[in-house]
C-alpha cells in the first residue's frame, strides 16, 4: 500500500515536500516513482529511485529543482520540490516497481495535489 501526502497550494518559488508512506511488504530490489498528471495532459514521469542504492532519475523539466529520497527506517520515499513553477501543477502520484527501472509500476497511491500559483 502506498499512501501519497503533502501537496498544497503554493505560489511560485515555493518549496514543498511530497511523501509516499510503504506498507505491506519488503521493497528489496524495488523501484519508486513519482508521477503527475496535470488537466487534459497525460501521466507523465517525474523521478525515480531505487530501494536499495538510492540510484535515481529525473524528467528533464525537474532536474536541478526536484530531489527524490528514500528512508528505509520509515519505508516513506519523498519529493522535495523547490523553485515550484506553475507549470508544475499537477496530482502527484507516487508507485512502486518490481525491480528498479526494469519493470512496470504496478503499486500505486492515491494522487496528492499541488497547485502552483504565479
Amino acid at each position: 500500500q502506498l499512501q501519497a501526502s503533502g501537496g498544497g497550494l503554493v505560489q511560485a518559488g515555493d518549496s514543498l515536500r511530497l511523501s509516499c508512506a510503504a506498507s505491506g511488504r519488503t521493497f528489496t530490489n524495488y523501484g519508486f516513482g513519482w508521477f503527475r498528471q496535470a488537466p487534459g495532459k497525460e501521466r507523465e514521469s517525474v523521478a525515480a529511485v531505487s530501494w536499495n542504492l538510492g540510484t535515481t532519475g529525473y524528467a528533464e523539466s525537474v532536474k536541478g529543482r526536484f530531489t527524490i529520497s528514500r528512508d528505509k527506517a520509515k519505508n516513506t520515499v519523498y519529493l522535495q520540490m523547490n523553485g515550484l513553477k506553475p507549470e508544475d501543477t499537477a496530482v502527484y502520484y507516487c508507485a512502486a516497481q518490481r525491480a528498479y527501472g526494469s519493470s512496470s509500476f504496478i503499486f500505486w497511491g492515491q494522487g496528492t495535489l499541488v497547485t502552483v500559483s504565479s
